[in-house]
This record gives C-alpha cells, structure tokens and sequence, in this order.
C-alpha cells in the first residue's frame, strides 16, 4: 500500500467539532451546509485516490439525469473517462467524468461518520 494512503487511513484527523456540526445543522439549505463543510474541509486535491473519501460540487453533463450535486464519496476506481466513488447519499456507486466536478475535498476517516449524519444531499434532475 501507498504510503501516502495508508498515513491517510489511520489518521485521527477530525476538523468538524461539535459546535461546528450544529452550526452546519442550523443552516437554512444545502447550499449553505455545503459552503460551510467546503470551509472546514479545506484541504483540496486535483485528482482522486482509490481509498480516499471526498466530497464536491458536482455539475453532470448528460441530461435528464437525476444527480447529488453535493456527493459525499470513496473512491473506488479511477479511469481514463473520471472515476468511480461510493456515493453515500445515494447509497451506491456513481461514475464522476474529469470535467463534472468542482475541487475535490479531502474527507478524513474520522470524519466520514460526522458527515454521513448531516443531511446536505442535493438530487437534482438535470437539464
């Protein structure tokens, strides 16, 4: 295993305290919650890495597709096309295309749990 990846995995690495967590909760929509994890998620990557967490904004190109604008993934295999994550909005796997997304956030082990409990899925139907 990569180095890199296996410091990451058994990080102890939490940026969302309690207050900060009521915080996103109090927030009026989504897009406010997101603004506000994107805020304390600060560390950003270019490219995925299989066994990483993220989350992101995403824009799909294809239409008439319902999406999450707002998915909270694992990276589970990289390609030529994008990649493919675990969407834990959703429930399932999810293929993301290289130019549908927004700067990926770097999401910690220790704070996968948090942010499955904060409710700011986005689905939208594309158009």
């Amino acid at each position: 295993m990569d180095e890199d990846l296996e410091r990451y995995q058994s990080s102890e690495i939490d940026r969302f305290s309690e207050k900060d967590v009521n915080d996103i909760l109090s927030q009026t929509n989504e897009d406010n919650m997101m603004m506000r994890i994107m805020e304390l998620a600060n560390e950003r990557e270019s490219f995925p890495t299989i066994g990483k967490y993220y989350t992101f904004v995403y824009n799909p190109k294809t239409p008439r597709i319902e999406y999450d604008e707002f998915p909270l993934i694992a990276c589970v295999g990289m390609y030529m096309w994008g990649f493919k994550g675990l969407n834990y909005h959703w429930g399932d796997f999810r293929n993301y295309t290289w130019n549908e997304y927004q700067g990926l956030h770097v999401i910690y082990p220790q704070e996968l749990k948090t942010l499955r409990s904060i409710p700011y899925q986005k689905f939208k139907i594309n158009k």
